[in-house]
């Protein structure tokens, strides 16, 4: 689907592009990156992800990440918190493997106005906004990868209480800037589903790598962290 899709390859470049420019310089972990693709756009990233797909230099848990602490100046990660069975735990293992300065930067889902009926009633991955992303949850060994809530990230870091007790929780990390990106772009590429409504070179897809979208126009947010 990747090669077959331009469009898709031109959102994604951003999305790549977003994320690794929030970093500061020095070596960067890519976490959960599938078949890599973040290396289209800068070759030394090292990938990790709970699956040996094509690319991945480190197969492990992102709760349990095989590295020494202060190894890395940036981490990055393109939909994979709102997968985590322990966020906060990551947070935490995020921070250990991150030097002082290092910077977690994530684009995820996004619950604005516009884009919750969408990821609650339409998306194939669940979205639910009363859940507790604090509340203890029992590893499964059989858990699937792919299990989800694609509202946790916004029950973390886009609410005033929650981001607090994150704070206190990992005293750390601290959230230093959030970006909301473009409703339209990623929803009308299809994803990596086989239909698309939108060419590579369009105004809806040149949108999304220019200014952050205003909150209640957006779908995906880029909240970065930074380890103190």
């Amino acid at each position: 689907m990747w090669e077959t899709k331009p469009t898709l390859r031109v959102i994604y470049r951003d999305y790549h592009r977003r994320l690794l420019n929030a970093c500061p310089s020095g070596r960067v972990l890519d976490i959960g990156g599938g078949s890599a693709h973040v290396k289209h756009y800068r070759r030394d990233v090292t990938s990790a992800d709970i699956l040996p797909f094509p690319g991945i230099d480190v197969v492990c848990d992102a709760h349990a990440l095989p590295f020494a602490d202060g190894a890395f100046s940036g981490i990055v990660m393109l939909d994979v918190l709102h997968h985590l069975e322990h966020p906060v735990e990551f947070l935490r293992e995020a921070a250990r493997v991150l030097r002082p300065g290092g910077v977690l930067a994530m684009i995820e889902p996004g619950m604005t106005t516009l884009s919750y009926p969408f990821y609650r009633y339409v998306h194939q991955e669940p979205a639910d906004l009363r859940a507790n992303p604090f509340k203890p949850a029992s590893t499964r060994a059989d858990k699937d990868p792919w299990d989800s809530n694609q509202a946790i990230p916004t029950l973390l870091f886009a609410r005033e209480r929650n981001t607090g007790e994150v704070q206190r929780r990992v005293p750390n990390l601290r959230l230093v800037a959030t970006d909301w990106l473009s409703i339209l772009a990623y929803p009308l590429s299809g994803g990596f589903k086989p239909w698309c409504l939108v060419p590579a070179r369009s105004r809806v897809v040149d949108s999304a790598g220019g200014s952050p979208a205003p909150r209640r126009a957006a779908a995906h947010r880029l909240p970065a962290l930074r380890r103190s």
